[in-house]
């Protein structure tokens, strides 16, 4: 299909940022309680969808409730307890999704591509009446139609949460994005680790999702590991159209990931710049476009910190450090999702992180359990998983929060609809 190319505006990206240097000293303890789920497994999945006579206010219940409601259990994921009245929009590909490109500025500093940053989206709507708007919820990423990865095109839905979003939430009067991150896809330019250049294309793929006829302005950002990494990025710009983001054992920084109580892990020199490097560089014409300085810096920076516990010189971990820029700037909400039992993004990136959120005024909930480096609704991974012995096994599976997709209907009505 032809494709489409958009302009986006941006804001201007700031290099400005300070090291996490409060985290340890926050002041005001969230109270967690790890509420656990008495759960009923039956034959409850074609019957709770089609539940005439339940009402919304017999479903949406206060969390300590949720024990007495008959959840959907013997599935792959969790299941909404509501019926959407609307179907898929039907467009020209089987998966009656649309694709563009969205345009943007990027700094002649950055290299490779710039100045024209190019960013591959698509997306799906649902089949509402002619003038009605929708809120969009969407995923940033590196996997998206990427090599690297063995994955299909953008326009096909994600098989560890797209599907599962249109099956659910869209019939509830949501559209929904896949967009592949600078380098990775179709977006042309570097995969710079998270750096300015990425930043700058998530914000103008934002931006473009917000401001289209048959969108209500109102976007969320969701998704896991480096997709819940996006959401921090985007975050920082305060752009008007994001709304809310839900970030799933994310990074709100790329340096703290390296860094545990003040030591550099081994995997600090290779990892990510080794892995996430080779994104984009595929041995054909377009390689020109992925010559970039963040793919010398981005190296050289890891074996520093295995090295001296620091960088040398420059502000490469500074520019990849979001939580200080989302303080100041985001005005938007945040449902912020960790595995305790995460051995990749450890605890310390949501805990004391939704301390200073609340601190600051930001309207933050935290959804924390006996987990690892997951979805909270998977039954057969975290199974899997569960005689390897701490990553959550000991609490399986009454961790499983089959009452996670609700719970997201629930967040996204209220922050997202008008």
């Amino acid at each position: 299909m032809d494709e489409e190319v958009f302009e986006a505006e941006l804001a201007d990206a700031s290099r400005d940022s300070s090291l996490l240097n409060g985290l340890a000293g926050a002041t005001v303890a969230v109270s967690l309680a790890f509420l656990m789920i008495a759960i009923t497994v039956g034959d409850s999945h074609g019957s709770l969808l089609n539940q005439e006579n339940a009402s919304s206010d017999e479903i949406r219940v206060p969390v300590w409730e949720r024990g007495t409601l008959n959840y959907i259990t013997d599935q792959e994921n969790g299941f909404v307890m509501e019926t959407g009245n609307y179907d898929i929009w039907p467009t020209d590909n089987e998966w009656n999704s649309t694709h563009v490109f969205v345009e943007y500025d990027l700094p002649i500093e950055e290299g490779g591509a710039a100045p024209n940053g190019k960013i591959s989206l698509a997306y799906w709507r649902p089949d509402v009446p002619p003038g009605t708007k929708v809120p969009v919820i969407a995923e940033f990423g590196p996997y998206f139609q990427e090599p690297s990865v063995q994955t299909p095109t953008i326009e096909v839905p994600g098989t560890w949460l797209g599907q599962m979003i249109i099956d659910q939430l869209l019939p509830h009067g949501y559209a929904f994005a896949q967009v592949s991150v600078t380098g990775t896809g179709r977006s042309n330019h570097c995969m710079d680790l998270m750096g300015t250049a990425e930043q700058l294309g998530n914000d103008a793929a934002v931006s473009w999702l917000g401001s289209q006829d048959w969108s209500n302005g109102n976007v969320a950002m969701i998704g896991k590991s480096y997709d819940g990494s996006t959401p921090w990025q985007a975050a920082m710009f305060g752009n008007e159209y994001l709304e809310t983001i839900v970030p799933i054992s994310g990074l709100i920084g790329v340096k703290e990931l390296m860094w545990k109580n003040g030591s550099s892990e081994a995997r600090a020199p290779i990892m990510h710049n080794g892995v996430y490097g080779s994104y984009g560089i595929d041995g054909d014409e377009e390689d020109y476009g992925n010559v970039c300085p963040d793919y010398i810096i981005g190296p050289g920076t890891g074996v520093s910190a295995w090295m001296w516990g620091s960088e040398v010189a420059g502000d490469y971990w500074a520019e990849r450090y979001f939580l200080d820029r989302v303080i100041e700037n985001y005005r938007g909400s945040v449902y912020l999702i960790q595995g305790m039992h995460d051995w990749n993004v450890d605890p310390h990136m949501a805990v004391p992180t939704i301390n200073r959120l609340i601190d600051n005024g930001i309207e933050a909930k935290g959804l924390f359990g006996q987990w690892d480096h997951d979805y909270p609704d998977r039954p057969t991974q975290l199974d899997e998983r569960s005689d390897l012995g701490g990553r959550g096994g000991e609490a399986f599976p009454e961790m499983i929060r089959f009452d996670w997709m609700q719970d997201l209907l629930e967040w996204f009505d209220y922050y997202l609809k008008d």
